[in-house]
């Protein structure tokens, strides 16, 4: 039996029970400006304007959506129907923007700081061979002094309670992204009833201080679920095996990520959870599973692995096996990047999404 048709018998028999997140601390204002030139062609086209002393250039499209993981993670955990609670330092315009996105999904939005600066990223988007490739120019506003200090003591008592308490975007957060992992896991662990989710994305603008992420949290007892991408999988394998890193170009990136995701897992108590464009899979100690991803047309890539979050933290708080875990999260990214309209689904779109796939034979 396939794994979509698993899932959807788990679908409508399942009974979805209330569940509480705590996600913290990014939110970006992201912009795209897609270009249709070469990254020489656009290069001519700067210097002609500079060298007339700038000026208008128009027919660039343009668009601002809502950005960074903890936000993104919450919009889609919302739509399942999770009670969520972003722990977020951002401006005044910023909580606005927070409430256009999350209000309507009823997303608990009392726990937003607005009294420091607007995290903005400009993507610029660049046509190759292999699809779009976007350039990120980052604004981190007050998310790169974000870490323990700027909890309350409220915020402390939300973390105890909460049933998943979920921290992203270790890169960014640049100057104490380490210290607030650490910090907020070990209340979890001393004081908490809940799971800690940790998802640190790309580490590459903080790479000096990778190996004291890996030593202090990565590699200790903090994290329940570590949550990777297959460059994330690689560069943190590496800091654990370096024979990892002797590979990289030689061996097939998906296969290695692969490698360097049970690497890790050898080594820790967590649960090390692995998300790629072709699959995704779980690996505890000596065990793993590997489970297909869906053959859909992709939209969008910026914000699948948020997706992807949030349907496995669902899954895993309603004690779906791991291979029907891993679809359910697989589903729940593959909606996203296939909708036109960049939604996330509810457990009925999930539903109506699987008997689709079905019919049209699409899974892997």
């Amino acid at each position: 039996m396939k794994t979509a048709e698993k899932l959807l018998d788990y679908l409508e028999s399942l009974k979805p029970k209330k569940f509480s997140v705590v996600v913290m601390p990014d939110f970006f204002l992201d912009r795209f400006v897609s270009l249709e030139h070469t990254l020489p062609q656009f290069c001519n086209i700067l210097e002609k304007s500079i060298s007339r002393k700038g000026g208008a250039l128009d027919g660039y499209k343009q668009f601002e959506f809502r950005g960074g993981n903890a936000v993104n993670t919450a919009a889609a955990l919302a739509a399942l129907g999770a009670k969520v609670y972003p722990i977020i330092h951002t401006s005044k315009l910023g909580k606005q923007l927070i409430k256009y996105y999350l209000e309507p999904l009823n997303v608990d939005l009392s726990y937003i700081d607005s009294s420091g600066r607007l995290s903005i990223t400009t993507a610029l988007e660049f046509p190759s061979e292999n699809g779009k490739i976007n350039v990120m120019l980052r604004d981190l506003g007050s998310l790169e002094n974000f870490g323990p200090a700027n909890l309350t003591e409220r915020e402390y008592e939300l973390i105890e309670k909460s049933d998943y308490v979920c921290v992203f975007n270790w890169a960014g957060t640049r100057r104490y992204g380490t210290e607030l992992a650490k910090n907020v896991f070990q209340h979890v662990k001393n004081r908490g009833k809940g799971k800690t989710y940790y998802d640190p994305a790309d580490p590459n603008p903080n790479k000096e201080k990778i190996p004291q992420l890996v030593k202090e949290v990565l590699l200790s007892d903090l994290v329940d679920v570590l949550s990777l991408n297959e460059n994330e999988a690689v560069c943190y394998g590496s800091q654990v095996e370096p024979e990892i890193a002797n590979k990289v170009g030689k061996v097939k990136l998906e296969e290695l990520a692969m490698e360097a995701a049970e690497t890790i897992a050898k080594h820790v108590k967590s649960r090390i959870d692995l998300h790629t464009t072709v699959f995704s899979a779980s690996f505890k100690s000596e065990t793993k599973t590997v489970v297909p991803a869906f053959n859909v047309k992709v939209l969008r890539a910026t914000g699948a692995g948020d997706a992807w979050n949030a349907g496995n933290i669902f899954a895993d708080f309603h004690n779906f096996p791991d291979d029907i875990r891993l679809t359910f999260a697989n589903a729940v990214a593959a909606y996203y990047i296939s909708n036109p309209e960049a939604k996330h689904p509810t457990l009925k779109n999930l539903e109506s999404f699987c008997r689709r796939i079905l019919g049209n034979e699409k899974t892997c």
